[in-house]
């Protein structure tokens, strides 16, 4: 190495472990930020001298949380299930209405109404009907999981392959492409990125779908624990409850950003943010 080659070395040595702090604090804000949130939460209902059964501290809910971890996880496990066979009709649903939506102008024309007009309807007014038409129990949770979840899948999917460029077409088959190829191996995939976006917000909609029939008809899941729990003013368990349906949430999510990352890497960039001077 050169003399000016190691004085360079030397110059973004600063450089680069600024680089590495600031990755390092980046991937730690929402860690710090919800430890400060629950500090000050905390200090709050102390200082205030809040009532338990008005807004309890994170100290109360983690006590209700470890005294009924137990009962907690049977009942997180069957909203968990509700949750994922929901969300996977609809994926299997949303894609395959999706595909039929954005490569047909009839079915979009014909059938892309319904889905808003459908998807217009507050689905916690459908549950009791489904709970008349299927009892108490995982089906009105599964369907009400597939309900909120299938319209996002089906509008993105269709997008990414409406948005395939005309131009791009006509190249695909001056070269002797068929629909079918141009399906499979350039509107698929380059819908990919359309689809997991859609996939990430259609799981903590799965989610909530599944909460609100556990909460209206159901005799498990953390809906139903949530509302036996109000029942009695056991207001730090209701909290329990809602913190692990959003660690659940936020673990799903997460997931599905991975791999998002993994296999749609080729469609996107890092942001730079940078500062003028």
């Amino acid at each position: 190495m050169s003399k000016d080659q190691s004085t360079a070395a030397i110059d973004d040595e600063p450089e680069t472990r600024a680089a590495s702090w600031a990755s390092r604090l980046e991937n730690a804000g929402p860690w710090l930020i919800g430890l400060a949130t629950l500090v000050i939460w905390e200090a709050a209902c102390r200082l205030l001298e809040v009532p338990r059964f008005v807004l309890p501290a994170p100290s109360a809910i983690w006590d209700s949380f470890w005294t009924w971890r137990g009962v907690i996880g049977m009942h997180a496990m069957q909203t968990l299930y509700t949750t994922v066979v929901g969300f996977a009709f609809a994926v299997v649903g949303g894609v395959l209405l999706g595909i039929g939506v954005g490569t047909s102008k009839a079915l979009y024309k014909s059938l892309y109404p319904l889905l808003i007009g459908f998807n217009s309807v507050p689905k916690v007014a459908i549950v009791p009907i489904l709970v008349i038409w299927f009892g108490i129990g995982t089906v009105p949770a599964v369907i009400s999981a597939f309900l909120l979840s299938f319209f996002p899948i089906v509008v993105n999917v269709a997008t990414g392959l409406a948005t395939l460029e005309p131009e791009l077409r006509d190249v695909l088959r001056s070269l002797g492409a068929s629909r079918r190829d141009i399906l499979l191996k350039v509107g698929l995939p380059r819908s990919l990125p359309y689809l997991f976006a859609a996939l990430k917000v259609a799981i903590t909609l799965a989610l909530v779908g599944s909460v609100i029939a556990e909460t209206i008809g159901s005799n498990a899941g953390i809906g139903y624990l949530m509302l036996m729990a109000s029942g009695r003013f056991d207001v730090p368990l209701v909290f329990a409850g809602l913190f692990v349906v959003a660690i659940m949430g936020v673990a799903i999510y997460a997931m599905f950003a991975k791999l998002e990352a993994r296999l749609t890497g080729w469609a996107t960039r890092d942001v730079v943010y940078a500062t003028g001077s």
